[in-house]
């Protein structure tokens, strides 16, 4: 149940309407494991000297983790709402600092990083432009490094989509991007790659790739507020959106006992600079 933003027409408007919830935004999407930031600087070497740009920081989530490794963070948002929360939420990390930009207007002057992260964020990106800059505001031996979270299904485990299909076809008929969530097993497989976004060519080198197997457990209102947070529900019109939503929480509470996990695969990927 997610949207492909490639084949959105305005990449920039469907990429913002996180920008209309930023406090449900941080309360329900899922953060990364604390084994993916210490795998990240083992790969990468990152330590306290090292300077990290993070491209599309959404409320500060990643940002947080970032910043608490003790290195300086410089962290780019485009939504203005979203920039805001992140800064409150980064108050106590003097060596992280939020500048409101898309990545393709942003102004480095002149800056030059040691790792560039996109947490779920680089597909908002232009990829006509954001590869290059990516290339150009890293350092030589600078690392590109993606972060995201897929959402699973295990064979056999109650899925919420599965429960609610006919609610969704009820209330919004004939969506191309309903479906159920693919297999944890297929999702690891190819295990390479910078994953669904365009590939950037010869700028970077060969990636490496980390799969953590994480949950969200969530009451019937907790996962659909979770669904409040995804594009795919917030481009809804409000009075399809919210029935919608609601129906879905009641069948949560009365075929699920009121308890429905989101499974995910969070992904590492690091490629690094090439010359």
């Amino acid at each position: 149940m997610t949207a492909d933003p490639k084949k959105s027409p305005d990449r920039e408007i469907l990429g913002r309407v996180f920008n209309e919830v930023p406090e449900l935004y941080d309360r329900v999407r899922p953060g990364y494991p604390d084994e993916l930031f210490a795998e990240l600087c083992a790969v990468t070497g990152m330590d306290e000297r090292s300077s990290v740009l993070e491209v599309g920081c959404g409320t500060g989530q990643a940002t947080r983790s970032l910043a608490a490794l003790g290195c300086p963070v410089t962290a780019i948002e485009p939504g203005a709402g979203m920039a805001a929360f992140a800064r409150q939420r980064l108050a106590s990390f003097p060596n992280a600092q939020v500048e409101a930009s898309t990545f393709e207007k942003w102004d480095d002057r002149g800056r030059r990083f040691d790792v560039l992260v996109a947490a779920s964020s680089w597909h908002w990106v232009d990829p006509s432009i954001g590869w290059q800059r990516a290339h150009d505001v890293l350092g030589p031996t600078g690392w590109m490094v993606l972060l995201g979270n897929v959402v699973v299904r295990r064979p056999g485990e109650p899925e919420v989509y599965g429960e609610t299909a006919d609610l969704h076809e009820r209330f919004c008929p004939g969506n191309p991007d309903w479906g159920h969530p693919p297999l944890e097993d297929d999702v690891r497989t190819p295990d390479e790659g910078w994953g669904t976004v365009d590939d950037p060519g010869p700028l970077f080198g060969p990636t490496i790739v980390r799969w953590y197997p994480t949950v969200q457990w969530f009451t019937g209102d907790g996962f659909a507020d979770h669904l409040r947070s995804l594009s795919l529900y917030r481009r809804l019109d409000r009075d399809v959106r919210e029935p919608l939503l609601d129906a879905v929480a009641e069948r949560i509470r009365t075929r699920m006992g009121d308890r429905a996990s989101r499974r995910y695969l969070s992904v590492l990927r690091v490629g690094r600079r090439a010359q």
